[in-house]
């Protein structure tokens, strides 16, 4: 039972931050296989892609270049 008593700073530093370590990895593994499995089933939704909400046409592109290439 004395044994217990002792609490080495370092060695129970070292060991508090493996145990927080292994619960945010359970965390994260977690929470990472819930969004498979719901995208997986069809109640989650992908996020679209940032870049797809950009609207820019081509033609818009095409005069731009044409004018950089004038100057």
């Amino acid at each position: 039972m004395i044994h217990f008593l002792y609490f080495d700073p370092g060695l129970g530093a070292m060991i508090i931050q493996a145990i927080v370590a292994a619960v945010a990895g359970v965390i994260l593994f977690s929470k990472n296989l819930m969004f498979k499995i719901k995208t997986f089933l069809g109640i989650a939704k992908q996020e679209d892609d940032v870049f797809d909400d950009i609207d820019v046409k081509d033609s818009d592109l095409e005069s731009k270049s044409k004018s950089d290439i004038t100057k």
